[in-house]
């Protein structure tokens, strides 16, 4: 079981949880991300360097990732592709996706993006505070106790 993180969109605060929690529960943890991320020195943690080329993270992240895994991402289109190879996705707001809400997201994010480039909707600056910190590790812990406890046979660590 590994962690894997789209670093080049992780707000540092969610960043700090993930590194914590890989240090305290020695999770094998990769950040993939284009640019450099101010990471600690651990053998838990270890970032992966891509090119600047348009989806370079997501082709490493889909080579990688397992069902044992899991994967945090704000990439919807990337999360689809994640849920189709049956690996565990989240976001960094604490959305846990599933086949049942992507199509939904997906349609969402498309609608958006249409509505934007046609200039009729401001881009969001929906703020990343505290709430969102929150839920984010309220969704991380409980789907990482899920992962060990599917990895332990249904035995959940003490």
């Amino acid at each position: 079981m590994k962690i894997l993180v789209d670093g080049d969109s992780c707000p540092r605060r969610i960043r700090d949880i993930i590194v914590r929690t890989a240090q305290k529960q020695k999770l094998e943890t990769v950040f993939v991300a284009n640019r450099p991320l101010d990471l600690p020195e651990s053998p838990d943690i270890r970032l992966i360097p891509v090119s600047t080329e348009k989806g370079a993270a997501d082709i490493y992240i889909c080579a990688n990732a397992g069902h044992e895994d899991l994967v945090i991402t704000r990439d919807i289109p990337l999360a689809r592709k994640l849920l189709e190879q049956e690996v565990t996705v989240i976001n960094d707001r604490g959305t846990v996706f599933s086949m049942e809400n992507i199509k939904e997201r997906l349609s969402e994010r498309n609608y958006m993006y249409e509505l934007r480039t046609a200039g009729l909707v401001p881009r969001s600056k929906a703020g990343f505070g505290d709430r969102e910190t929150r839920a984010f590790a309220a969704a991380f812990q409980k789907s990482l106790h899920s992962l060990i406890s599917l990895r332990n046979g249904g035995i959940m660590d003490p």
